[in-house]
Order: C-alpha cells, then structure tokens, then sequence
C-alpha cells in the first residue's frame, strides 16, 4: 500500500471515529429532552445479573409502579437461578386473569469469575452481537442495571441506538448495595456514560461527584 493510499485510510478512520465521539457526546448530553414516561407506560430493559445482583435488581422492582410495562428481562445463558426468580417476582404482580407483561432473553455472559481480562474482551464482543439486535428489536424507553458484567454489551448497544438516531434510551445505574468505598468494574466504566448513577453508600458519593446518594435502597 502506498504511502497516500495510508495516510488516506487514516484520515478516514480518524474522521469516522471523531464524527462517533461528536456524535456520542450528543446524545449523553441529550438526556434533559429524554422522559420516557411523559406520554405514558415506559418499556424498560432490566439487566439481571446471578445471585445477589438478581436479588437486588428485584427489590427495585418491587419499587416501580406499573407505568413501567412492558418489562424485558436479560440474564446470562449460563445463568441458572434468575428466570425463577424473576418468574415468581412477576407472578406476584399479576392481578386476576390479567397477562403478565414481562418476558425473558439470554445473551452469552461478557465475564465469568476469574476469567482472564484478555479473554474478558472477546466474550464481551460476542456478547455484543447478541446484544445489539435484541436491544434494537425490544428499542427500550429505559435500562436499569445494577453491576453484572451482562450489563456492558447491553449497554453499549442501547448508546449505538442513540447514536445512529433511532431512539434515545434512558440509562439508569444502581452501583450494588456490597460496594461501599469503590465502584464495581461495570460502574467505573458506566458512571461516564449513565444518565442517573445512583449509589447506597456517602463514602462513593464523595469519590464519584456525578453519583447521585440515595442510601440502602435494597
């Protein structure tokens, strides 16, 4: 390849990824114009991580009103234990005959416990290609995440979606009520990218000043 040839190549992708950045920076500061529940129910996609972080993302639930329908699920493939208790959270919302308006995916999960970061990498991208046409197809008005490394590609997804205007998503984060000095490696990355950060301990509010403080929640 001749040298005008690259440096050609270069100035495109420089320019490519700069108009990403503009265009990015764009729909963060957007969120002012963003109120998903101003014209009725709100879609919200729930990232529901094993174990604790599943329990947790329930009790939320348990606080939101039924505005928030439909509501669309999202546990790792690996994940044995959320559907059931996600499935009997919803049937203890379900009034009379009623449908329940709530449904389940699965998606590859971005990290297992003491997986090497370098891999981290790859299983995150190919989470992604699982997470970009489910986010499309479900175009949630919200996204509420509490710390699983799920969250990430899910995410990422719902910024492409705003960034190539086709809906300007809501995302709420709510750093898991263990981490009381320092953030999750999922909220270090998503504090620079969430709406609303919410945190369940002062000593975080004070280290991350764009956090919002709204003590134990769950």
């Amino acid at each position: 390849m001749s040298l005008p040839v690259l440096y050609g190549v270069l100035c495109g992708v420089f320019l490519a990824l700069l108009i990403l950045v503009l265009r990015l920076v764009t729909v963060l500061r957007a969120v002012a114009d963003c109120k998903p529940g101003k014209k009725g129910s709100v879609c919200v996609l729930v990232v529901a991580g094993s174990g604790g972080h599943t329990t947790e993302i329930i009790r939320l639930m348990e606080s939101l009103s039924q505005v928030y329908t439909p509501r669309h699920y999202v546990i790792a493939d690996t994940d044995k234990m959320s559907e059931d208790k996600i499935r009997a959270f919803e049937s203890s919302k379900v009034k009379g005959d009623s449908p329940a308006q709530f449904t389940i995916h699965r998606i590859p999960r971005s990290r297992e416990v003491r997986q090497s970061w370098s891999s981290s990498v790859l299983s995150t991208l190919y989470a992604l290609l699982y997470s970009v046409p489910l986010v499309f197809r479900l175009r949630p008005d919200m996204v509420l995440c509490n710390g699983p490394g799920t969250c990430i590609p899910l995410c990422a997804a719902t910024l492409l979606l705003g960034i190539l205007g086709l809906k300007r998503v809501l995302l709420v984060y709510v750093e898991s009520i263990c981490r009381v000095e320092s953030l999750s490696l999922s909220g270090k990355i998503l504090y620079h990218f969430a709406d609303y950060f919410f945190v369940q301990w002062q000593p975080l509010q004070t280290r991350y000043p764009k956090s919002v403080y709204i003590g134990r929640i769950v």
